[in-house]
C-alpha cells in the first residue's frame, strides 16, 4: 500500500445540473489510476425506517467454560423497509460495549421475507466474568441488503454490572430507536487532526481566470487513540470521499500505517470542480479503516459540511454533521485560501 496521486470525475446529484469533480492527492511516492466503489462506505443505515417491535432473548453465564452466552429467541412485529414487497430480511447482531471491534461482534443468521423472524441461535463469548461485568451488551436487529446497505431496525442496551444473573428465562424486551450514547459519540474512536482550505473560483494570481472552478484541499495529518484491534496494534489507512457521489467510480486513500495506534499520515487530497455554492450541499467524508487481506474494519469517522440533512433540496441521511464539523467547514467557507486546522473526534457514524 502506498498513498496514491489520481485523476477522478464523478456525477453531484443536482436538479438539472451535473458538474463534473475532479480529484488528486498528493505524495511523493507513486502516481497512479484509482478506482472502486463509494456507494457501501457503511454497512448501516440508521434513518430508514423507525424502530418498532420486541426480541425475546436470555443471558446466561457459564462459570465452568468462562463464556458469556446471549439466547436469541425470536422477534415481533418488526418494520417493514421494502414497502413494495412488503418484506424484511431481517438478522440480529450483538456487541459488547464500550469495545465496538471485530471481537465483540456476533450476529445471527439472516431470516427472509419476515418480520416475525425465529432464531433460537446461541451467540458465545469467551470472556472472563469480571471483565464482563464492567461492559455493556448491545443488541440491534438489522434487515439484511444484498448491496450491503443494511437497515437499523432498533436495538437495546443492557448494562452487565447490574444484569440479574439468576435470571436465565427467555424474556421479550422492547425494540428502541438508535442510543444516545450512539448518538453522541460515548464510545471513543480516536482524534483527527487535520487542515481544511476552500481555493475560490479564479482567486489564484498566476492564473487570473483560472481554475474555472474552486477546490477544496483536505490536508489529513494524523490520528491519535485508535481502537486497538490487536495485540501489536492496528494496521489504519484513511478513505477520503466527496458526496453526493452516484458514479461509483473512485476514492482517495492514504497508505497504510502499520502496528500504530497513533498514525501520522501527512496526506493531501484535492478536489477540483468545486463552485462556491456546492459547498452548502457537499459533505467530505473522512473515514478510518483498518487494513486487512480479505476485508478491512471500520473504526471511524468524520462528515464535515454544514449538516442540514438536505443536498440540492433533497433529504439525505449522510448530511448528518456535529456541531464541530460544521463549525470547521464554515470557519472554511469563510476564510478563502486559507488553511483551517482541526482536532476532530471520529465518531460511528
Amino acid at each position: 500500500e502506498s498513498d496514491t496521486a489520481s485523476e477522478i470525475s464523478f456525477q453531484l446529484n443536482r436538479h438539472k445540473k451535473t458538474p463534473s469533480i475532479g480529484s488528486h492527492s498528493s505524495d511523493m511516492a507513486s502516481v497512479s489510476s484509482v478506482s472502486g466503489s463509494v456507494l457501501s462506505v457503511y454497512s448501516g443505515d440508521f434513518g430508514s425506517v423507525d424502530a418498532q417491535g420486541t426480541v425475546e432473548f436470555a443471558l446466561d453465564y457459564d462459570e465452568k467454560n468462562r463464556e458469556f452466552q446471549v439466547h436469541v429467541s425470536q422477534c415481533k412485529d418488526l418494520a417493514v423497509v421494502d414497502e413494495k414487497k412488503g418484506r424484511s430480511d431481517p438478522y440480529v447482531k450483538t456487541y459488547l460495549l464500550p469495545d465496538k471491534a471485530r471481537m465483540g461482534k456476533r450476529k445471527t443468521s439472516v431470516k427472509k421475507r419476515t418480520v416475525n423472524p425465529i432464531y433460537n441461535e446461541v451467540l458465545r463469548y469467551k470472556i472472563e466474568k469480571m471483565v464482563l461485568l464492567i461492559q455493556k451488551l448491545n443488541l440491534s436487529v438489522w434487515h439484511n441488503d444484498p448491496l450491503g446497505r443494511n437497515s437499523f431496525l432498533g436495538e437495546i442496551e443492557i448494562d452487565l454490572a447490574s444484569w440479574d444473573w439468576s435470571n436465565r428465562k427467555l424474556n421479550w424486551y422492547p425494540l428502541k430507536p438508535r442510543s444516545l450514547s450512539a448518538v453522541n459519540g460515548v464510545d471513543h474512536r480516536g482524534v483527527m487532526s487535520l487542515s481544511i482550505k476552500y481555493v475560490p473560483p479564479g482567486s489564484l494570481g498566476k492564473w487570473p481566470k483560472n481554475p474555472p472552478s474552486g477546490e477544496v484541499h483536505i490536508w489529513v495529518k494524523d490520528v491519535k487513540d485508535l481502537l486497538q484491534l490487536r495485540p501489536s496494534g492496528v494496521d489504519s489507512f484513511v478513505k477520503c470521499y466527496v458526496l453526493p457521489d452516484t458514479s461509483k467510480k473512485s476514492y482517495q486513500k492514504t497508505r497504510v500505517i502499520k502496528r500504530d495506534t497513533n498514525p501520522v499520515f501527512n496526506h493531501t487530497i484535492v478536489y477540483d470542480g468545486f463552485h462556491t455554492e456546492d459547498l452548502k450541499d457537499a459533505c467530505v467524508e473522512l473515514t478510518v479503516w483498518d487494513h486487512e487481506k480479505l476485508t478491512n474494519h471500520f473504526l471511524g469517522g468524520i462528515r464535515l459540511g454544514l449538516g442540514t440533512g438536505l443536498s440540492y433540496g433533497i433529504s439525505v441521511d449522510w448530511m448528518d454533521s456535529t456541531q464541530e464539523e460544521v463549525a470547521f467547514w464554515q470557519e472554511m467557507m469563510l476564510a478563502a485560501n486559507e488553511w483551517v486546522e482541526g482536532l476532530l473526534p471520529l465518531r460511528s457514524l
